[in-house]
């Protein structure tokens, strides 16, 4: 390593990232510094652009992950900027700091932060990257406070890129008199396979005390696996893509709003059920 290096100090941005349920609704200022190592030599005998990283770029990367991607974690958000600006091949090693400017705790506190470094210590600097695939969750709820179950289930969920509006439903199957439903669909950028979102899905139901008394039965939460890139399971226990999603109108109503090319053309006529759009999460 050269010991080269170019500091960017106090970047500002606005992003989504915290684990409580109001942290998931609006952005919040942040702030993030960058040391990235490379050989910087070759720019300093030619005074040429080509010839370094271009700090611009390395900015506009973590403004990129900042404000398009969310996170529950401010570990996971300076982790993905790390990994941006790491895939530049000129770069050898990526320091970065992300601090909440105004951090929501019942303490006089300036600012909270972490620092990541990548590649870490414990991770080799040419280690095979995780494929990342567009995956979307059903989101549905018709017992207790449906809303705030809704908002959980999206803070419980990694690495979120969008959530949908969301939808009020009449039920479609199970017993009569069942309350109405509130729907949303979240689209992630995930590495998680099917089966492992699956699981994910399920530890969401479970925390919010779902009971599975009689099928299509009200619930406190229902979590679908929608999508997974274009992988497709066939499984006793779980079928991708959902084998009834393009039957739903409480589907295809939000999924239409952050994913409209991948909503069959025609879909509001043979949709079932009737959806009302209600606000946003």
């Amino acid at each position: 390593m050269s010991g080269d290096r170019i500091e960017l100090r106090g970047l500002r941005v606005l992003g989504v990232c915290g684990a409580l349920p109001e942290e998931r609704d609006r952005p919040q200022p942040l702030e993030v510094d960058l040391d990235v190592e490379a050989d910087l030599a070759a720019a300093g005998r030619s005074d040429d652009l080509a010839d370094t990283v271009d700090y611009g770029a390395l900015a506009a990367a973590a403004v990129r992950v900042a404000t398009e991607e969310r996170f529950t974690l401010l570990e996971r958000l300076a982790t993905r900027i790390a990994e941006e600006v790491g895939a530049d091949g000129r770069v050898t090693s990526v320091t970065v700091v992300v601090r909440k400017l105004r951090p929501p705790v019942a303490v006089d506190l300036g600012t909270a932060g972490v620092r990541v470094t990548w590649p870490g210590p414990e991770r080799p600097a040419s280690r095979p990257e995780t494929t990342r695939r567009r995956a979307f969750l059903g989101l549905g709820s018709n017992l207790g406070d449906r809303q705030a179950r809704l908002r959980e289930a999206v803070a419980g969920l990694p690495d979120v890129v969008a959530v949908s509006p969301v939808y009020e439903s009449e039920p479609v199957g199970g017993p009569p008199g069942q309350p109405l439903y509130l729907n949303a669909v979240v689209e992630l950028s995930t590495g998680l396979d099917p089966r492992a979102l699956l699981e994910v899905a399920q530890g969401l139901e479970e925390a919010a005390s779902r009971r599975r008394t009689e099928p299509d039965g009200p619930r406190t939460l229902d979590v679908d696996v929608l999508l997974v890139g274009d992988l497709q399971v066939c499984e006793p226990d779980l079928v991708v893509p959902h084998p009834r999603m393009y039957e739903r109108r409480f589907v295809l109503a939000p999924l239409a709003d952050i994913a409209a090319h991948l909503v069959p053309a025609g879909w509001e006529e043979r949709a079932r059920g009737a959806v009302r759009l209600v606000g946003t999460m």
